[in-house]
């Protein structure tokens, strides 16, 4: 059955990328959460989509010049008022969130723009310090880090994310070592769906808000689509 995974959490209802967002998630019926991380000037890993601050929080400036204290200063409620003081979370505390739950973390690394030295292998030791292996998959559109992670030995699901459409992507995918295609709804197709499955590779389509395409994706039987309204797809696909 296909699994409803939340966009930056519920991120159609509340400020993405933040607790409450993760925390509607979960009471609207998401199987899982897709986030993005980076890394502070301290070394922390945060969650957060833009290499910038501007657009999501009060604050300015790169995300990686600025430590995790400065960066749990801003209120990270982006427009929603009902939100204010919102803050930026990090990797830890969204586990400590869904420790107790069945919940799967996609977890994106925010590495094409900015190179974050050391941000796989942080990344890695948070997974294995909360014990989350068994539900984690870390995903990448800089494929270069996919294949870090390959030679650093994981077993973690990893997932390649692409924007645009690629030629045979299971035999591409399958050569960089990746266990999943994520790729976005424009370029996914049921030719893209059953070669992936003859090659092992699970689906994961983002991102899907209108209903007709949540539809649409139901009939392929993706293994996930990644939207920002989990409530809506929950009430889909049951």
């Amino acid at each position: 059955m296909t699994e409803v995974w939340a966009h930056r959490g519920a991120s159609g209802h509340a400020p993405e990328n933040t607790l409450p967002a993760f925390e509607l998630a979960l009471e609207q019926g998401a199987d899982g959460f897709e986030l993005d991380v980076q890394l502070t000037r301290d070394d922390e890993v945060v969650v957060i989509h833009d290499e910038t601050l501007e657009r999501t929080t009060d604050g300015n400036g790169w995300v990686a010049d600025h430590s995790l204290e400065d960066l749990k200063r801003l209120d990270a409620s982006s427009g929603h008022e009902q939100y204010a003081g919102t803050r930026i979370p990090t990797l830890s505390e969204v586990f400590e969130l869904v420790r107790d739950t069945g919940t799967v973390v996609n977890i994106e690394l925010k590495n094409s723009r900015m190179a974050y030295k050391g941000l796989e292998e942080r990344v890695l030791a948070l997974v294995a310090e909360h014990d989350m292996a068994h539900r984690v998959v870390l995903s990448s559109f800089n494929h270069y880090s996919l294949r870090h992670l390959v030679g650093l030995g994981t077993e973690l699901a990893l997932g390649a994310l692409y924007s645009e459409p690629l030629w045979k992507p299971w035999q591409y995918a399958g050569k960089l070592g990746a266990t999943a295609l994520h790729p976005p709804l424009a370029a996914t197709r049921r030719k893209i769906v059953e070669k992936s499955r003859e090659h092992g590779l699970a689906v994961h389509v983002w991102t899907v808000n209108e209903p007709e395409d949540i539809e649409r994706m139901l009939a392929l039987d993706v293994d996930a689509l990644i939207t920002n309204y989990p409530d809506v797809a929950r009430s889909l696909v049951g």
